[in-house]
């Protein structure tokens, strides 16, 4: 496989299956299931083909099972595929694992990779001698994390004694110790409070527009999407059902959206006004929805203000959770209003 140097992964009719025995029900099922064991092939990831370009961000999404977490392991050199190619930096990552460790970098939120009762210092050294990087370009690179994700008060705990947020800190940092061009992210901001979520988002975006690191982000946390990723590549059942900008898919599968109008007097009844429904009314405010593809939204708005006295008006877009989870449910139309959409 060519490799262009301006893609990072490229990924071609990658397919894994499992293997799996089936164990009878009851007891006698089970013993019948020592001599004569059934087994069935469970499909995790059916062929699916993309590539991403050094620099970009892109969110991996998809429910639990939709093959995610197996696309991951098998980019990062942990699971070998059943059929299809994928190279990541050039490397083929199940055929080389080690030339492939050394240029990426890998959090996984529920795991960590520091060592339990050492203070962190202890295994940052300990990295920086696994991944080779020498003594002044290990000493630079904390440095700059330090300044990033506020480091040095954490160095000399032991990893046991830092709170959630702060060993996902030292995790983010640990993976970037060697400077890696590619990083893989999956759920790097589970169980944080708000805080620590926004301080690793800012670093993570930072990182991206100014080091130009290809990033993978796998999450369920949709703010995390929302604000890091310009790329989406949505799973469903091993295969991959959507693959675009984040804001296209806001555009392609919503036809709707919603003004919140706040009004002088709450005896206001909205009528006449073509395309638009009141959805949600609470005192002086009421949600308005519209058809965006038929009608401008200066047009609506213009009419609404016109007619009554208002004291403040705003467009609320949907959000990329409530678009897929609409899209998971096969209403991709949303052809009905939904107050789905203000979530």
């Amino acid at each position: 496989m060519k490799q262009n140097k301006n893609i990072a992964i490229k990924v071609k009719d990658l397919r894994k299956d499992f293997d799996l025995s089936e164990s009878g029900k009851g007891f006698s099922g089970k013993l019948k299931a020592l001599f004569h064991r059934k087994r069935k092939t469970v499909t995790a990831v059916d062929g699916i083909e993309f590539e991403i370009e050094r620099g970009e961000f892109v969110g991996y999404v998809g429910e639990n099972g939709a093959g995610k977490s197996t696309t991951i392991k098998m980019l990062t050199g942990i699971l070998v595929p059943t059929s299809g190619s994928a190279e990541v930096n050039g490397i083929i990552p199940y055929k080389d694992r080690k030339r492939n460790a050394a240029k990426i970098g890998v959090v996984f939120g529920q795991r960590t990779q520091l060592w339990w009762d050492l203070p962190v210092r202890e295994s940052f050294d300990l990295l920086r001698v696994i991944f080779r990087v020498s003594q002044s370009d290990f000493n630079a690179q904390i440095k700059n994390l330090d300044k990033a994700l506020g480091l040095k008060p954490l160095m000399a705990k032991p990893v046991r004694k830092l709170s959630l947020g702060q060993r996902m800190r030292c995790d983010i940092a640990a993976s970037l110790i060697h400077n890696p061009p590619v990083l893989f992210l999956d759920e790097p901001t589970i169980g944080l409070d708000v805080l620590a979520k926004e301080s690793i988002r800012n670093f993570l975006a930072e990182m991206n527009r100014d080091e130009g690191t290809t990033i993978i982000l796998t999450t369920h946390d949709m703010n995390d999407i929302e604000q890091l990723c310009k790329r989406l590549i949505i799973l469903e059942q091993g295969k991959i059902m959507y693959d675009g900008e984040t804001e296209l898919l806001k555009q392609k599968f919503v036809h709707e959206k919603v003004i919140e109008v706040e009004f002088h007097d709450d005896g206001n009844v909205i009528q006449g006004i073509p395309g638009v429904s009141v959805i949600r009314e609470e005192g002086c405010k009421k949600w308005l929805t519209f058809d965006n593809d038929n009608f401008g939204i200066g047009e609506v708005i213009g009419t609404i203000a016109s007619r009554y006295k208002i004291k403040d008006i705003s467009v609320k877009e949907p959000s990329v959770e409530s678009i897929i989870r609409n899209i998971y449910n096969n209403r991709v139309d949303l052809a009905t209003p939904s107050e789905e959409l203000l979530t």
